[in-house]
């Protein structure tokens, strides 16, 4: 399998081989029935028992699968949490390195249309007949060890076992991983040395999991600070700042606010991001300031991850090395290849990380950002840094789509910050114009449906829809959730209804709501520009929609 992905990633046709192996329908049913039921999910909330072996299970599982701690420590991590925006933060990250010329991993969730899309290899996702493989491989030996019938990782859990797996196989440059849901107990978190880790904004959602302060928030966020290692934030509000710096330091994890978009050494101005909206450029500036720390550090570490021998140190302690005005890394590196064994290399780091603590205790945050721009103008092109930005695509995040029939605007905002945004984006972009708006809606969860439904009011829509996130006509595998049922969707959704009134309506799919607009338009035989159709509230609500306008996430549609 590893010959057939390092086909992939050199852009070389794979070689299919005849395989007994079930299929990847049948690996996605699979996978589908480990999703966590709603019962389930509901006794998490209630009792927030099971985050607690969150860590611990992964790990158990991990090491069922065949790897190990220390064979994942050969991963080399740039992780990522957040409210708001992680997602696209990654996307802008793994376009950078990529056009650095390295091999990236990327692991994101949720889908939109095929899962394949969690595990993408530099910048792809995974074709079917490798993911297949790769699934059946992990879940047979996970199956075989199970100690009970219900003693196999859940959904979420199995395909962060599976990324581990994939990645290291592949042996990526580097692997870009956004959090599930938190931080602190996500199982995302079993990285014991990132490179790097980002905060991206953060605001107030899945509560019942993480709780209702952004307090409360920003202490499960930080959960992926490690010590010794660089971390970022976006600017963040007060009492959300105050916890992320009180738990850098108690992490001894070093955390610095990203430079403002518009102030980094562009030679023809800041690029337009692929992006649209304005409040990707914090999400933009993030993703330079870790791809900035990642390539300086691989630069000073190009041989990191091979079985070699002499490759034992975490990348976190090696990029904190390249901070320290009193001990050169290229001392560090050499002492460290000529050590006669572990012991003695643990000896140099330990020695070496005693003068670099002390040494960022009396630095400045001055001198500490002009060392960080010493150390990396050599190594990243901000020439390159500006196509990867104006280049990346991100399917479902203030996308428009201009179709035959409809033009459609896309986002997955889901929280009633990202809504927010949302609305005045949305505003924005069809500003002076004439033609009749729609609006197709879905919010699934515990969120306030209320306000999140309050800012749309300030729109002038002929027609909402309330629809559940289902397709319509056609029906692909790995849509399925099984955590949020689609009579408990119509519930949610005929509730909306009532909250709205008068210009509501209820859909029982997507594609019936278009063909409602369709039909509303045709009626209306005066009417010489196309209608506009907003659809948000959910990601899974915009995979539906996407799974009909656009299939092959082609950032176009003939709709």
């Amino acid at each position: 399998m590893l010959i057939i992905l390092r086909k992939m990633v050199l852009n070389v046709p794979g070689i299919r081989s005849a395989s007994t192996i079930p299929s990847y329908d049948e690996a996605v049913k699979a996978l589908n029935n480990l999703q966590s039921n709603a019962a389930y999910l509901q006794n998490v909330k209630t009792h927030n028992s099971a985050t607690n072996t969150n860590l611990k299970d992964t790990r158990k599982y991990l090491l069922r699968s065949g790897i190990t701690m220390e064979e994942l420590d050969k991963l080399s991590v740039i992780h990522v949490a957040g409210t708001k925006g992680k997602g696209s933060t990654c996307a802008f990250i793994e376009a950078i390195i990529r056009k650095h010329g390295f091999i990236t991993g990327f692991y994101s969730s949720p889908h939109l249309i095929n899962v394949r899309e969690r595990l993408r290899i530099n910048g792809q996702p995974m074709p079917e007949e490798e993911f297949t493989q790769s699934f059946w491989k992990v879940y047979e030996s996970l199956d075989k060890k199970k100690e009970h019938d219900t003693d196999m990782p859940q959904y979420f859990k199995f395909l962060t076992v599976l990324m581990f797996h994939v990645f290291l196989e592949v042996k990526v440059d580097v692997a870009i991983i956004e959090v599930g849901i938190g931080g602190e107990h996500d199982c995302t978190n079993i990285v014991r040395n990132p490179v790097c880790v980002g905060i991206t904004s953060l605001g107030l959602d899945h509560t019942m999991l993480l709780g209702s302060t952004l307090e409360s928030i920003a202490f499960q966020k930080s959960g992926i600070f490690k010590e010794n290692t660089r971390a970022f934030t976006v600017s963040q509000p007060k009492e959300a700042m105050t916890i992320l710096e009180r738990r850098a330091k108690e992490k001894h994890c070093d955390l610095s606010i990203v430079t403002n978009y518009q102030s980094y050494n562009w030679r023809n101005g800041p690029p337009t991001l692929s992006i649209q909206s304005k409040v990707q450029w914090c999400n933009a500036s993030l993703a330079i300031d870790l791809s900035k720390t990642w390539i300086s550090w691989k630069t000073q570490n190009p041989n990191f991850g091979n079985d070699n021998g002499n490759n034992t140190t975490a990348p976190s302690t090696v990029t904190n090395q390249l901070n320290n005005n009193t001990t050169s890394s290229t001392e560090v590196t050499r002492d460290l290849l000529n050590a006669s064994d572990s012991s003695t290399q643990r000896k140099i780091l330990n020695i070496s990380n005693s003068k670099l603590q002390t040494k960022l205790n009396s630095s400045n945050s001055a001198s500490e950002s002009s060392l960080e721009k010493l150390q990396c103008s050599s190594t990243i092109s901000f020439e390159k840094v500006a196509e990867a930005l104006s280049s990346c695509k991100w399917p479902g995040r203030t996308q428009i789509l201009c179709g035959k029939s409809m033009d459609f605007y896309v986002d997955g905002a889901h929280t009633i910050e990202s809504i927010e945004f949302c609305v005045s984006w949305f505003k924005d972009v069809t500003r002076n114009s004439p033609e009749r708006r729609y609006l197709i809606f879905n919010s699934t969860g515990a969120r306030d449906s209320l306000k999140l439904l309050k800012p749309f009011r300030t729109l002038s829509f002929e027609k909402v829809f309330f629809v559940p996130n289902v397709a319509g006509t056609i029906s692909k595998t790995d849509q399925q959730n099984f955590s949020v049922t689609t009579q408990e969707q119509i519930r949610r959704c005929q509730w909306h209804c009532e909250i709205w009134g008068d210009g509501s309506t209820f859909a029982n799919s997507v594609s019936e709501a278009l063909e409602r607009i369709k039909k509303d338009s045709s009626e209306n035989s005066n009417l010489t520009n196309k209608p506009q159709v907003l659809i948000t509230g959910s990601l899974h609500l915009v995979g539906a929609a996407l799974a009909l306008i656009d299939p092959d996430l082609t950032m176009t549609t003939n709709y």
